[in-house]
């Protein structure tokens, strides 16, 4: 479509070459890596300063990083690793880069979250599974408090401003999950090689919130294949949610009044 585009990735080399890869295959110069390892809160903080500081204009934020982790891991900043891939990271950096996107009015979030949301369940008591951990357990949290905080942002942003959306892409294959060894992983390898739609199908629904005409100004909903659908109904509750809410931006250190741009005017908007 020819937009500036600004990969996020942790492998310098890896990076390098999907950029030379989709330049030569697009046409397009306007495309650059960042690298920046977004498990970590004080790796988002320098890459939004560093986004702030390369782009005068920004768009569209699309969070699509995230993992699951079968075991439990400990990030060095003491946070469970699912938790804060999954939810403190996407929701800092969007909190550091709203400003910049509403100057660039009109402008998108999206969020990348899972079907697994359904499933999953909000222990603000035990978020990141001190007491009792389970995998998949974790990652389905995980996605029902990304879809919880994309309708918490939604309410405080005019969507004809900065709209917020979340969608479920599908089981798509990639190599999600095969970070995990053992039994588990080999599982998810073979759900993979059975049911796994191709990656180039599992994009639509994050291009078509990304860049569609008939969308704008429409915010706080969740899609599935290009089209709003009903999210889990904890995810609709707004007394979890603004517990939610109180809870990551006390990790995060975000002011909990934020974000700042005001309404205007009644923006379409509601859970999907």
């Amino acid at each position: 479509m020819g937009a500036t585009l600004a990969l996020v990735a942790r492998d310098p080399a890896k990076a390098e070459a999907v950029v030379r890869q989709l330049q030569s295959e697009s046409g397009n110069p306007r495309i650059r890596a960042h690298i920046a390892d977004l498990a970590l809160l004080e790796e988002v903080r320098r890459l939004s300063d560093e986004l702030s500081g390369s782009y005068p204009k920004l768009h569209v934020l699309v969070n699509n990083a995230g993992a699951v982790f079968f075991r439990r891991e400990v990030t060095r900043e003491g946070i469970e690793r699912t938790w804060a891939l999954n939810v403190l990271s996407p929701f800092l950096l969007t909190q550091r880069l709203i400003g910049r996107l509403s100057e660039s009015a009109p402008a998108r979030v999206v969020n990348v979250a899972s079907a697994a949301h359904e499933g999953g369940h909000l222990n603000l008591d035990d978020p990141e599974g001190l007491r009792r951990y389970s995998g998949f357990g974790a990652y389905s949290q995980s996605k029902l408090a990304l879809v919880m905080w994309s309708y918490g942002l939604a309410e405080r942003l005019d969507g004809r401003v900065v709209s917020v959306n979340a969608l479920h892409p599908g089981f798509v294959a990639t190599r999600f999950g095969q970070n995990n060894g053992g039994f588990t992983g080999g599982i998810v390898r073979f759900l993979a090689f059975l049911f796994a739609i191709r990656p180039k199908k599992g994009a639509r629904t994050p291009i078509f919130l990304a860049s569609s005409p008939a969308i704008e100004g429409l915010t706080g909903r969740y899609y599935v294949r290009e089209r709003p659908a009903a999210s889990s109904a904890e995810s609709q509750s707004p007394e979890l949610s603004r517990a939610l809410w109180a809870h990551i931006c006390r990790q995060t250190g975000v002011d909990p009044n934020s974000p700042a741009p005001p309404r205007v005017g009644n923006a379409p908007s509601g859970p999907g």
